[in-house]
């Protein structure tokens, strides 16, 4: 079981992150008329997101696939890989979230729950 929810938060947040990553263009055309530059850090945030989560998802993937899901090493990137996610779900709460757009809304849940199963996962 403990490892069921390891797998089902890295599947979650991996998916999570190529959805951040799939309208990245609509997201930068939703600013308007903006400087180049602006453009270029709208998309490289937008982008750097989406990667962050993929990489969450993909390290405790192979950390669980790899290695014993139980070991020490093992349960301080379940951990870490979960403090992340809280404090990127943190930082969405006070930001995006306040927008009207409902993935912004909803993604502060997403992060919190992967992370939840990630602790859950490395300590039942």
């Amino acid at each position: 079981m403990n490892e069921a929810l390891i797998y089902i938060g890295s599947v979650i947040i991996i998916i999570w992150g190529i959805a951040h990553l799939i309208p990245t263009k609509a997201i930068v055309r939703g600013f308007g008329e903006i400087s180049a530059d602006n453009k270029k850090i709208l998309a490289m945030e937008s982008i750097a997101e989406g990667l962050t989560l993929i990489f969450l998802g993909v390290l405790t993937l192979l950390v669980t696939i790899l290695t014993d899901y139980q070991n020490h090493t093992a349960y301080i990137v379940y951990l870490a890989c979960a403090v992340m996610l809280l404090v990127m779900a943190a930082l969405t709460l006070l930001t995006g979230a306040r927008t009207s757009l409902l993935p912004y809304k909803i993604c502060p849940a997403v992060k919190t729950i992967v992370a939840i199963l990630f602790i859950l996962g490395s300590v039942l």
